[in-house]
């Protein structure tokens, strides 16, 4: 095992030992390297005040992905380069997204603005042409402004394609930058102490080492993209004795197309799985789309979404729906279960101690099947759903053969509606047969109440989203599709 973490800032090696496993990046930044550009806002992902920019190695060249340095581990850096707002800037000039930015009068207050920068750089990275303002809204949409009206920081970021923003020392020094970091990585599981020895951070390098560092710590928490966890320390103030990272376990990190399914490894990202599913599953992708900004999707796995359990976490019922297989390892221990039996009670999963989520299968669709997803929350975008239907439907010859359905944060946990399922498979797909499945709903669910809505609230909409869901597979002229971005949503009701 190796005693330090190693990754570039900029072009600058750093070798940190000795670090509090739960340290975040901003605060590293801030009060370490006294960068102060990196500003803290929110704190827990919101805001984008934060945003920097971390580089990895990916099929020989570099991924350049926009993260929120407030929830981010300084831990989750092995490996990496980190760029803040101050390294954009090169031999006495403004990197040409800084340089729009000041040309279209596209700050005001300031405070937010090494957020956009970084947003906009990252943009740079992934789009070789100008690319259409729904995609720049949707790069911008993590990054809070209440000065500016986000219209002059839009023309900005089309007028950083006319200087050429590819173009720079950092794509010049692509090739400088990943032999740096090659000379950094060894191979090797990370294992670092804070100063008094008593919490510990650990990023196994490999499937069987995180296996083995599990099963001696099955009180440790895991962590890949610390949505979640990251608020556990900064809003809870909680502090683990253990953290392991998964982030850096190659075999976590696979995404591959069969000719019938679509494996995910429980650390894919949101960003790098969206494409892939949404070409199979169209709104899948597009509640994927929603779950979070940018920043988030960069960071937050689908894995890691399924392992919390939370009855409100977008991926399970879209999963569910679909029939997808979730792979669990314990030690050289492997099993696999339909995905709906992981989940048993609120707070509670069919997870031993050490036992970790290893990846999952989601079957392609078969052709002859509907699938419709429909997300409800008080903001469309980046909020945290009240209630998600998922509806997994072969319909032959005007009768349903075979019937998926699923909701998440309608009860405890997420679950499939195994009532309503009995009262569609069978029958005509018509409006009589929908109206008495929407009642069979009452028999499968006992609705929650919290203060995103209540228990009359979700189960009205649920039974109106099944409804829509008849409508969208029938009517077609008078249906609304939420796929895409810029999709405007109904609210759920009929």
């Amino acid at each position: 095992m190796r005693g330090e973490i190693r990754f570039l800032l900029d072009g600058a090696p750093r070798h940190l030992s000795q670090v509090d496993p739960t340290m975040t990046v901003l605060d590293y930044l801030r009060q370490v390297e006294g960068l102060v550009g990196t500003k803290e806002g929110c704190n827990e992902g919101d805001c984008g005040a934060c945003t920097v920019v971390v580089a990895r190695p990916q099929n020989g060249a570099l991924r350049y992905e926009a993260v929120n340095a407030c929830i981010q581990f300084v831990g989750t850096l092995d490996g990496c380069q980190l760029l803040t707002v101050e390294h954009l800037a090169k031999n006495g000039s403004l990197h040409p997204v800084q340089q729009a930015l000041v040309d279209c009068h596209a700050s005001q207050c300031g405070f937010c603005t090494p957020g956009f920068v970084m947003s906009l750089f990252a943009m740079t990275r992934h789009h070789e042409e100008t690319p259409d303002e729904a995609t720049i809204d949707d790069v911008l949409a993590g990054n809070l402004c209440r000065c500016t009206g986000y219209a002059p920081i839009v023309r900005a970021a089309k007028q950083t394609y006319e200087m050429g923003p590819r173009d720079d020392g950092f794509a010049r020094g692509e090739a400088a930058t990943l032999q740096s970091l090659a000379a950094l990585d060894d191979g090797e599981t990370v294992a670092v102490d804070d100063a008094q020895g008593a919490r510990h951070f650990y990023a196994p390098s490999n499937a069987d080492d995180l296996a083995e560092l599990y099963e001696r710590y099955p009180e440790a928490t895991l962590t890949a993209g610390s949505t979640d966890v990251g608020l556990w320390v900064t809003k809870e103030m909680r502090r683990p004795e253990t953290v392991i990272y998964l982030g850096k376990v190659a075999e976590l990190n696979r995404i591959e197309e069969t000719e019938d399914a679509v494996e995910i490894g429980a650390g894919v990202s949101y960003s790098e799985a969206m494409a892939v599913i949404a070409k199979h599953y169209p709104d899948m992708g597009e509640v994927i789309r929603r779950i979070g900004s940018v920043q988030i999707r960069n960071a937050g796995t689908i894995g890691g979404n399924v392992a919390n359990g939370s009855p409100i976490g977008d991926s399970p019922p879209l999963l569910i729906a679909a029939g997808a297989t979730l792979h669990l390892r314990k030690g050289a221990g492997r099993r696999s279960l339909p995905i709906e039996e992981f989940f048993l009670a609120y707070g509670k999963q069919d997870r031993e101690a050490g036992e970790f989520v290893e990846g999952i299968t989601l079957p392609l669709p078969e052709e002859a099947t509907q699938f419709r997803a429909y997300k409800i929350s008080k903001r469309f975008d980046q909020d945290i759903s009240a209630l998600l239907g998922a509806y997994s439907l072969r319909i032959e010859g005007g009768q349903v053969v075979s019937a998926r359905i699923a909701y998440g944060g309608l009860a405890a946990i997420p679950k499939r509606a195994a009532s309503a399922e009995a009262a569609l498979i069978g029958a005509a797909w018509n409006e009589t047969t929908v109206e008495r499945a929407m009642t069979a709903l009452e028999q499968d669910f006992s609705p929650i109440t919290d203060w995103r809505a209540s228990a009359g609230y979700r189960m009205q909409v649920a039974k109106n989203l099944l409804q829509r869901c008849f409508i969208e597979t029938t009517d077609h002229t008078s249906a609304t599709r939420l796929v895409g971005a810029g999709a405007l949503d109904l609210g759920g009701a009929i």
